[in-house]
């Protein structure tokens, strides 16, 4: 079994659903709570390990109750969690979200822990990180460290998938290290200053993300589906219609199960099919690494 190293956040989701997201300066009752564990590197480790994958997490956590429950869950959720950090000033990270009735959401994070990961203790982790044969990589550490983990990661050939979210410009040196890009179409945007809406502008993002220095580029377009680019061609992979619930962590999931898909031999537009897959699953369900599914819920066609 292949080997995939995440390094990335982790955070308790404190979640609210609610027939719609309030305005500023509006309360609406009526809400339906639930506290989850979330974080885009630890769903990204959840939904890789449910679907198969052999995973490595490494992160930091605040010495307090929400720590302690996230290491003892990816344990009992088959991952790696022995090169965890623990800050002892700074909490661990908590996300506030709101869910309408629609699925969509909007979520603000107090980052704690995550934001004081740093480059030397990734470096602490080198052996690790280079023995891998996958690295999958998010934006919710501090960039220094994230294009550290890149760089140890391509000097030894690991190739490195970067999740560019929450959206935030990156140096050209993180490009050179990508095997694959998966922006949404507003990091896409945001990267490349091009409007992703159709198969045309999504195309010229991708060639754009590729003259940065990435490999491989897919780009996920909600109820579109995700374009998946080569560095020459692309195609549109459609998305799977099913009845939406929430859409918290969708693009998570779409990350993990591109990670484990690729790791097993696949080609990119195949991984992305079997992503999009996992995602449809993840939709149908409320909350982040809860929804996540297992391998058997997500049927190869």
């Amino acid at each position: 079994m292949k080997r995939i190293v995440i390094i990335g956040s982790t955070n308790t989701d404190m979640v609210v659903k609610a027939a719609r997201i309030p305005a500023p300066g509006e309360t609406i009752l009526g809400g339906r709570f639930m506290m989850n564990p979330g974080g885009k590197g630890a769903n990204q480790a959840v939904a890789a390990a449910r679907l198969g994958g052999q995973v490595t997490f490494i992160a930091k956590v605040g010495d307090d109750l929400f720590g302690r429950e996230a290491k003892a869950l990816f344990q009992k959720e088959g991952i790696c969690a022995d090169h965890i950090f623990t800050d002892t000033k700074e909490p661990s990270g908590v996300a506030l979200i709101m869910v309408d009735e629609n699925g969509e959401n909007c979520i603000s994070v107090a980052s704690g822990a995550n934001g004081t990961l740093s480059p030397s203790e990734i470096e602490d982790l080198q052996g690790i990180i280079e023995s891998a044969d996958l690295v999958l990589l998010q934006l919710e550490t501090p960039l220094d460290t994230v294009c550290r983990a890149a760089e140890i990661a391509v000097n030894k050939g690991v190739p490195v998938i970067l999740n560019p979210a929450p959206a935030q410009a990156i140096p050209s040196g993180l490009y050179e290290c990508l095997e694959v890009i998966t922006p949404n179409q507003s990091e896409a945007e945001l990267l490349t200053g091009i409007k992703v809406s159709d198969l045309k502008s999504a195309e010229a993002a991708a060639r754009e993300l590729c003259n940065k220095g990435a490999l491989q580029v897919v780009i996920t377009m909600g109820k579109a589906g995700a374009y998946a680019f080569d560095g020459t061609q692309g195609v549109m992979v459609d998305a799977i219609k099913v009845p939406v619930i929430d859409t918290t962590a969708a693009g998570d999931v779409f990350s993990g199960a591109l990670a484990v898909a690729l790791t097993e031999g696949r080609e990119l537009v195949d991984g992305v099919a079997f992503a999009a897959r996992a995602a449809a699953v993840s939709v149908t369900r409320m909350g982040a690494q809860a929804s996540a599914p297992y391998r058997h819920e997500v049927a190869d066609h």
